[in-house]
């Protein structure tokens, strides 16, 4: 069982099958922009996810991925920044959603969860 969590704060018990949603944030903004983030424990560390952990943090307006990070199967720990990808150095979750609330504030996004 997991725990998921909203953008408005509620929670609620879900079964993810062998990996455990640790949390599935979406928040949409006035400006049509779309922030999510979403957090997987798996079952066991692997090779491309030493940590133990699958993400995706997003985010993008009307169609367009303005800021990824993420951990595709193949392609480790990674994030796109207006279509360019490079490598990404994972250290905690806190820290990565630092660094992707950072990159969406500097590509012109509102990272607030209050808008």
């Amino acid at each position: 069982m997991a725990t998921r969590t909203r953008g408005n704060g509620n929670r609620r018990r879900i079964s993810a099958g062998k990996a455990e949603l640790l949390l599935h944030e979406k928040i949409v903004q006035p400006d049509d922009s779309i922030m999510e983030i979403v957090l997987w424990r798996l079952p066991q560390p692997t090779p491309g996810r030493p940590h133990g952990l699958k993400y995706r943090l997003y985010y993008g307006r009307r169609g367009v991925c303005l800021v990824r990070y993420d951990n595709e199967t193949g392609k480790g720990d990674h994030r796109h920044i207006r279509g360019r990808e490079t490598p990404y150095e994972f250290k905690t979750v806190e820290q990565v959603r630092r660094d992707f609330e950072r990159d969406v504030k500097a590509v012109g996004g509102n990272h607030e969860k209050d808008a």
